[in-house]
């Protein structure tokens, strides 16, 4: 697979950790959710790219709908689309 940025085939998979915290003041009481995703980086450009995996997914999910129906999405909506970072 070519990166997705600058078409590079030199990528690396590599074993991460990370803490998700949603945004808002509403948050504040909430713990983050902890991910341990695969982590494909590009070793030209950087570009990174990663799943959630599918436990951790209904955490995320659970949240961010939350704050949708209840009309709190604004600024900071944007953490987590497609499951890619960069």
């Amino acid at each position: 697979m070519t990166c997705l940025s600058c078409q590079s085939v030199k990528q690396a998979e590599l074993s991460a950790e990370m803490l998700v915290h949603f945004p808002g003041l509403n948050h504040l009481d909430k713990p983050g959710v902890l991910l341990f995703p695969k982590l494909i980086v590009c070793l030209d450009c950087g570009f990174s790219r990663f799943t959630v995996p599918e436990t951790e997914l209904a955490s995320v999910a659970k949240v961010t709908l939350t704050n949708q129906f209840s009309g709190l999405e604004g600024a900071g909506d944007s953490a987590f689309r497609g499951g890619t970072a960069s």
